[in-house]
């Protein structure tokens, strides 16, 4: 049964040493993502499922490793491992799928977890694949909620790339909107709005968490009394970055 959810921004720039000199501009992001992971560290869960965009649908173990070289920055991380690894040290890889590494997304929630030093329940990563109908979303957050008695969900992922004219996905004036009813449903809890986000309009609006939240959704199904909060909202490099906590 989920008993605590928080949903973090997954862009590669959360991390200091990719954004470089623009790293302060996402300070309170980390700030609000930190203290979105000591909600879930408070919930005591028996599992926790990091959960984020992929190109296919697939399981990560605890120790399946990740990395930011192709950004350009010489940093390793590890699912669940409490911190990363820098100078090329791949020491524990082979605890993951031989060959596979995390998708950014993961990388990024493997990153906050070893940055706040998790230690509160063993660790999966569930990859999505972004063209995953809002049905399937649904029976996979069931399913997740079923992995344990106590289970606590990770979700990374972003709002709309169209925010502003130096947006990745240039301007959208549906962009807005449509990140603030994200927002609100996260900060609120509301299930039913995660449910009702429209695929086709998420894909036009370079949206990358629709999928992570309609598996959130599907996982608070059977769960009573989870109320929200908001901690962070904003967009400032064209992308809409929320940070919400359920519990």
């Amino acid at each position: 049964m989920l008993v605590a959810a928080a949903a973090c921004p997954c862009p590669p720039l959360l991390v200091p040493e990719v954004a470089a000199g623009a790293a302060p501009e996402l300070d309170t992001a980390r700030a609000a993502c930190t203290d979105a992971l000591g909600v879930l560290a408070a919930a005591r869960p028996d599992l926790l499922v990091v959960v984020g965009p992929d190109a296919g649908t697939c399981d990560y173990p605890a120790g399946t490793p990740g990395s930011f070289r192709g950004f350009g920055v010489d940093l390793d991380v590890r699912l669940g491992d409490g911190g990363g690894d820098r100078d090329g040290d791949r020491d524990g890889a082979g605890d993951g799928v031989a060959g596979r590494e995390l998708p950014y997304g993961l990388a990024v929630g493997a990153w906050l977890l070893g940055r706040t030093g998790w230690a509160g329940a063993p660790v999966e990563g569930r990859g999505v694949v972004e063209s995953l109908a809002p049905d399937a979303c649904l029976a996979e957050g069931r399913r997740l909620a079923g992995r344990a008695d106590r289970v606590a969900l990770l979700v990374m992922g972003d709002g709309s790339a169209c925010r502003t004219l130096k947006a990745p996905g240039y301007l959208d004036e549906r962009a807005a909107p449509f990140d603030a009813e994200i927002a609100r449903a996260l900060g609120t809890a509301d299930t039913a709005a995660l449910r009702a986000l429209d695929a086709g309009l998420a894909r036009e609006l370079k949206v990358s968490g629709r999928v992570p939240w309609q598996v959130l959704a599907g996982a608070a199904e059977g769960a009573a009394g989870l109320s929200g909060a908001l901690l962070h909202e904003d967009a400032p490099y064209g992308v809409g970055y929320m940070v919400a906590t359920w519990s």
